[in-house]
C-alpha cells in the first residue's frame, strides 16, 4: 500500500511536538506569584537544621543525612556553614558564600564548588545550578546540580536536586530544611 510522505509526516506531528514540548523547562519565574515569598535574607538567617536522601539513578535511597546550618548576613553578603552527618558517619562541610547579584539574584561560591553560582529567586522559589567536585573512590568527581528550593511555609524549605554527568542523570537529593528556634 502507498503512503504519501505528507501522511508519514503528519503521522510523527503529534509525537515531534510531544517531544519539543518536553524540552521546555519549568523556570523559576513560574513561581513568582507563589506565596509565602521566599527572602533570602530572612530564611536563610539563623540557626537551620536539614534531614535528606540521596538517590542513585534509579530513584533507589543510598544515603540518609542531616545537617546543621549556620547561616548570616555581613555587610550585605550571606554566608551558609553546612555540616553534614551521613548515616555511615561521614561528615561533610560546605560553606556557602551569597552574593547579591541585581533583582533577586545572588552569585554562590563555595569551597567544592567549581567556579560560581547563579542564583535566582522568584515568588516562594529558588533556583541555583553549580559543578559540585564530590569525593569519589580515590579522587573526585564533578557532578553538575541543578537545585531547586520551595518555601512551603514560613520556616520549612523544601530541596530537589538533580545530578548529572555529562548531561546523564546520575542522582537525586531531597532534603527538607527548617528554621530551628
Amino acid at each position: 500500500m502507498f503512503v504519501s510522505p505528507i501522511l508519514k509526516v503528519a503521522g510523527l506531528l503529534p509525537l515531534m511536538v510531544l517531544l519539543l514540548a518536553s524540552c521546555n523547562s519549568v523556570d523559576v519565574t513560574d513561581y513568582k506569584n507563589n506565596q509565602p515569598k521566599l527572602v533570602a535574607e530572612s530564611f536563610f538567617d539563623g540557626q537551620l537544621r536539614a534531614a535528606g536522601v540521596l538517590k542513585d539513578r534509579s530513584g533507589k535511597v543510598i544515603r540518609y543525612f542531616t545537617a546543621d546550618i549556620k547561616a548570616y548576613w555581613k555587610e550585605g553578603v550571606g554566608t551558609l556553614e553546612e555540616d553534614f552527618v551521613f548515616d555511615d558517619g561521614e561528615k561533610q562541610r560546605r560553606v556557602w558564600t551569597l552574593t547579591p547579584n541585581g533583582d533577586n539574584r545572588y552569585i554562590g561560591t563555595a569551597g567544592d564548588v567549581i567556579g560560581e553560582s547563579d542564583i535566582q529567586v522568584a515568588g516562594n522559589s529558588m533556583f541555583l545550578g553549580y559543578v559540585l567536585r564530590i569525593p569519589y573512590g580515590d579522587g573526585t568527581i564533578d557532578i553538575t546540580i541543578d537545585d531547586r528550593m520551595y518555601l512551603v511555609s514560613e520556616n520549612v524549605l523544601m530541596n530537589e536536586s538533580s545530578m548529572s554527568k555529562f548531561g546523564v542523570n546520575v542522582g537525586q537529593l531531597l532534603l527538607v530544611i527548617q528554621k530551628v528556634d
